[in-house]
C-alpha cells in the first residue's frame, strides 16, 4: 500500500494520542486569556478595554453553560470519557478559570476603574457617594426599585425560590424574629430583570466635566435593610448561578419541533447549576448554604471582588459617551460597481466579493430586498441560523411572500441562544405565506446560502449569495466575514440542489463545486491535504493556509500531521480552540498556528491549497470540528474568478500572516505567545491594514 492510499486513521498510531492533541477546554480558555490580554493592553482605548473585559466574562459564561455543563453531564452518565481523565480535565479547567476570574477583577479594580475615574467617569459605590448623590439614589430606589422587589423569607411555606440562570440575587441573614414570632433566618431577594444594571446619575450631581454611574446591585445593597422592618441584617451577599443551558429535544420523537423547543426554552433558565458566584465578603456559611442548595461543588464557587456579573458593565461602555476613550468610528464602504446599479445587472457581468465589516453588508440586504420587489423574481430560498430580533432581511422575505413569490426559508431552530428569535421569525414567515422548513433531523443547518430565481427571456436564471457568516444585522458590523454574490450557472444550480436536499431530505446529487457536510466536506478537505502531501513528496512546492474559528477534528489533524511530515508548509490561523500541536519534531515541524485577536471578531473560514499553482480557494461556514463536518449541514464553496481568488489571499490570509501586533503564536506546549515587531520592524495589524485599504468608494452611511 502506498503512502497516498494509507487510511487516515492509521497515521502516527504509534504516538500517544494525549501527546499529539491539545486539550479542547484548556485551548478554549487560552483563547479567553487572549481576549483578556486585550483588556490589559494600554494601547487600546480605555472604554474598549472595559468592553473586552465584559467579552471575557461573557465567554466564560458560555464556557460554563456549555462546555463545563457537558463535562459534568458526561460524568453523571458515565459515557464517552474515562472518569479519572474527566476529573483531571475538570480540575485543570477549574484552576485556569479561577486564575482568569481573579485577574479580571484585579484589572477592573486596580487599573480600569481608577483610570476611568481619572477621565471623569465614576462608578460609585455607596461609600463613594456624597450626600446629594445618596439622596438621589434613595429616591431612585423608592420610586423604581422597591416596588418591584419581593423579598422571600425561607420557611416550610416559603422554600428556596427558583433562581434564573445568570440572574442577580441577594441572600440575607437576619437576626431576631419575624412578625409572627418565628426565627426565619434566611431571606432571598431577586433583582428585577426589567431594570438597567448600570444607572447614570444626573449631570448636576457629577463633576462639571465628568459623569457618575452606580450599579443596581449597589442601589439594592444600600437600602436592603429597609426591606426587613424590625429585623437586623447580620450578613448578606449578592450571588449569581450559572446553569446548564444546552437544550435537548428528541427530534426523532417529537411531532412538532417548534412547539417542543418553545416548551424547552422555558426550562433552560432552570437547568442544573454549574457555577456559583458570590461577593468576596460573603460569609462562609452562606456560601456553603447556596452551594448545597444548588448542588454545586466547592471548586466551582467564585468569590469575586466586585459585581458578580461583569458582562453587565458593557452598559457602562454604551452609556459613557466619551469618543476619545473608544475606537475611532469606522464606516464600511460600498464597492463602486454596486452603486446606483441594479444588483442583477451587475451579477450578470461579474461575481461580487464582499469582505465584512470593511465592506458593507448592505448589498446582501439589497439583494434580497430587490428580489422581493422585482416582478420578474419568482422564488427566493434562504437559510437562517442567526439573524437577531430585528432584521431587514427577514422583513424583506416576509414582504416577498406577501407579494405572492415562492419563499422557502430553512430556519435552524436549534441555533444556541438564538432559538427564541428564530421561532418568532418562523411564525411570522409562515403567517406571511412562506414555506418554512426546520432543516434535517439531528443536524443543524449552519450553511449560509441564499438563492433568487428570476424569469428572464422566458427562462429561469439563478442568483446566489454564499457566505462565511450569519445573516445578522449586528454581527456583520463586528465580525470579519466574506460573502460571494454570483450568477455562475453551475455554482448557483448546485446551491439549488442543496435547497432541494434540505426540503425533500433526499440524497443530494453529485456536486462538482460545493463541498457539503455531512456527506463530502471532511473527505474533500482531507483529499486536498493529501494532494498537497503527494505534490511535496514528488519534490514540488506544496502549501496549505487555512483560517477558521476552531480546529478540533482528529482526522483532519492527522492528515495535516502527515502532510507536514511530507514537507508541506502549513499555516493555520485559528482564532479559538486548537487541538493541533505545532512544531513537534517528526510530527508537525512544518506547521505554524497563530490566532489574531483585534477590534473585530475573526470569523471567516478560508481554505487555501497551492495545488501546483492552481491556487484552490474555498470559503465556508464550517470550522474543522467534528460537529461541523458530521453533525451540521455545512457548505464550502470555491472562488472561481481568478481576480477574486487573489483578493481573498491578499485580504483574508496574507495580512494575518504578516500581523506582528495582534497575532499570537501557538507553541508546541500549548502556550500562546504574542508576536511582536522586531527592532526596526514596522508594526503591522491586519485589521488596521484592511480598514485603511479596503473600499476605495464613497463611505456608505449606515443607520
Amino acid at each position: 500500500m502506498t503512502r497516498k492510499e494509507k487510511p487516515e486513521d492509521t497515521s502516527h498510531t504509534e504516538i500517544n494520542p494525549t501527546a499529539i492533541y491539545l486539550n479542547r477546554e484548556l485551548s478554549q480558555l487560552a483563547f479567553n486569556r487572549r481576549v483578556l490580554a486585550q483588556a490589559e493592553n494600554k494601547q487600546i482605548p480605555l472604554l474598549e478595554r472595559l468592553r473586552y473585559l465584559c467579552i471575557c466574562s461573557s465567554n466564560l459564561d458560555e464556557f460554563f453553560e456549555v462546555r463545563i455543563a457537558s463535562l459534568l453531564a458526561n460524568r453523571i452518565e458515565g459515557e464517552h470519557i474515562d472518569p479519572p481523565e474527566l476529573s483531571a480535565a475538570l480540575e485543570r479547567t477549574s484552576i485556569e478559570c479561577h486564575q482568569i476570574v481573579a485577574r479580571q477583577y484585579e484589572l477592573l479594580n486596580k487599573d480600569i476603574l481608577p483610570q476611568l475615574a481619572n477621565k471623569g467617569i465614576h462608578l460609585l459605590r455607596h461609600e463613594d457617594r456624597n450626600d446629594a448623590q445618596r439622596a438621589w439614589v434613595k429616591q431612585y430606589f423608592e420610586q423604581n426599585v422597591r416596588p418591584l422587589l419581593t423579598p422571600i423569607g425561607l420557611d416550610p411555606a416559603h422554600p428556596f425560590p427558583q433562581v434564573l440562570n445568570k440572574s442577580l440575587n441577594f441572600i440575607i441573614e437576619l437576626s431576631g424574629k419575624d412578625a409572627f414570632g418565628r426565627g426565619t433566618a434566611i431571606a432571598i431577594v431577586k433583582a428585577p430583570r426589567v431594570l438597567p444594571r448600570v444607572i447614570r446619575l444626573p449631570d448636576g450631581l457629577s463633576d462639571k466635566k465628568g459623569m457618575s454611574f452606580c450599579l443596581l446591585s449597589s442601589v439594592i445593597h444600600a437600602h436592603i435593610a429597609e426591606l426587613f422592618t424590625g429585623r437586623e441584617i447580620t450578613a448578606y451577599s449578592q450571588f449569581r448561578v450559572t446553569r446548564n443551558s444546552d437544550l435537548w429535544v428528541d427530534e426523532e420523537e417529537v411531532k412538532n419541533l417548534r412547539q417542543a423547543l418553545q416548551t424547552e426554552l422555558q426550562s433552560r433558565q432552570f437547568g442544573v447549576g454549574v457555577r456559583l458566584e458570590v461577593a468576596s465578603n460573603c460569609p462562609e456559611h452562606l456560601a456553603q448554604f447556596l452551594l448545597n442548595q444548588f448542588s454545586i461543588e466547592r471548586n466551582r464557587l467564585y468569590a469575586v471582588k466586585g459585581p458578580v456579573n461583569l458582562v453587565r458593565l458593557s452598559e457602562l461602555v454604551d452609556l459613557a459617551s466619551v469618543p476619545a476613550l473608544r475606537f475611532p468610528p469606522f464606516s464600511p464602504t460600498l464597492p463602486p460597481h454596486l452603486q446606483n446599479e441594479n444588483i442583477f445587472a451587475v451579477l450578470k457581468k461579474r461575481d461580487v466579493l464582499l469582505h465584512h465589516p470593511f465592506q458593507s453588508f448592505q448589498p446582501v440586504v439589497d439583494f434580497i430586498r430587490t428580489a422581493a420587489h422585482d416582478p420578474n423574481v419568482v422564488a427566493i430560498k434562504q437559510t437562517i441560523y442567526r439573524t437577531g430580533m430585528n432584521s431587514d432581511l427577514m422583513e424583506a422575505l416576509i414582504h416577498a411572500a406577501q407579494r405572492g413569490k415562492e419563499v422557502t426559508v430553512i430556519v435552524e431552530l436549534m441555533a444556541r441562544f438564538d432559538e427564541e428569535a428564530n421561532i418568532n421569525w418562523a411564525v411570522k414567515l409562515e403567517q406571511a405565506g412562506a414555506q418554512v422548513v426546520y432543516g434535517v433531523v439531528g443536524l443543524k443547518t449552519h450553511a449560509k446560502i441564499a438563492l433568487v430565481i428570476r424569469r428572464e427571456d422566458n427562462a429561469l436564471h439563478f442568483y446566489a449569495h454564499l457566505g462565511t457568516g450569519n445573516y445578522h444585522p449586528t454581527t456583520t458590523k463586528f465580525y470579519t466575514d466574506f460573502g460571494l454574490l454570483t450568477s455562475h450557472r453551475e455554482l448557483t444550480a448546485e446551491v439549488n440542489e442543496v435547497f432541494i436536499h434540505l426540503t425533500t431530505l433526499t440524497k443530494p446529487r453529485t456536486l462538482n463545486h460545493l463541498w457539503l457536510a455531512p456527506f463530502s466536506l471532511q473527505k474533500e478537505i482531507i483529499r486536498a491535504i493529501r494532494n498537497e502531501a503527494l505534490i511535496a513528496r514528488e519534490g514540488r512546492p506544496a502549501r496549505i493556509i487555512a483560517k477558521m474559528n476552531a480546529l478540533l477534528d482528529e482526522s483532519v489533524i492527522r492528515a495535516l500531521y502527515a502532510a507536514s511530515a511530507d514537507g508541506v508548509k502549513i499555516d493555520l490561523i485559528v482564532r479559538g480552540a486548537c487541538a493541533l500541536r505545532p512544531g513537534v519534531a517528526g510530527l508537525s515541524e512544518n506547521i505554524r498556528v497563530r490566532s489574531v485577536i483585534g477590534r473585530y471578531l475573526e470569523h471567516s473560514r478560508i481554505y487555501y491549497f497551492r495545488n501546483d499553482l492552481a491556487h484552490d480557494v474555498y470559503l465556508s461556514s464550517a470550522d474543522w470540528m467534528n460537529r461541523n463536518l458530521f453533525r451540521r449541514i455545512e457548505v464550502a464553496f470555491p472562488i472561481l474568478d481568478k481576480t477574486l481568488k487573489k483578493r481573498i489571499i491578499s485580504e483574508g490570509l496574507d495580512p494575518y500572516l504578516k500581523d506582528n501586533t495582534n497575532a499570537w503564536h501557538l507553541n508546541c506546549d500549548g502556550v500562546y505567545a504574542l508576536k511582536k515587531a522586531r527592532t526596526r520592524q514596522a508594526a503591522f495589524s491586519a485589521q488596521a491594514y484592511l480598514m485603511n485599504t479596503l473600499g476605495i468608494s464613497t463611505p456608505l452611511v449606515e443607520e
